[in-house]
């Protein structure tokens, strides 16, 4: 039996601002919340355990120190790219500039506190 990632954990100045993005980007939900501020988001009708990951997003007062060694990828299921990408800055993503070359077939964002994330082009099957 293998292990598979049940949960990602973000660190946040403002944990509400985040937990609302995400929440629109991936169509999830609130699950939960702690006594420390956590919020945990997930699918809607699977919550923690099911096929996706859960989000916990997490209080923090330091300030994001530099680049992270992980970033999330996102790709689309109802619609192209395009109409992606301009829904996510819609919702508060800005572009990010990591040193690509103009030519990949990704967009790289930020999210609203600069954590950089990939829209990729593949369209994928919602779950």
């Amino acid at each position: 039996m293998a292990s598979r990632i049940s949960e990602l954990v973000i660190d946040a100045v403002d944990p509400e601002r985040l937990a609302a993005f995400w929440s629109e980007v991936l169509g999830y939900a609130e699950i939960e919340r702690e006594d420390d501020g956590s919020i945990m988001i997930g699918p809607p009708e699977a919550g923690f355990g099911g096929p996706q990951p859960t989000l916990v997003i997490s209080p923090t007062s330091d300030p994001r120190p530099k680049k992270l060694r992980l970033h999330l990828d996102v790709s689309p299921t109802d619609r192209d790219q395009d109409a992606e990408l301009e829904r996510l800055l819609a919702l508060g993503a800005r572009r990010a500039d990591v040193g690509q070359s103009g030519t990949e077939s990704w967009h790289v964002l930020a999210d609203p506190e600069g954590n950089e994330f990939c829209l990729l082009r593949a369209r994928i099957r919602p779950l």
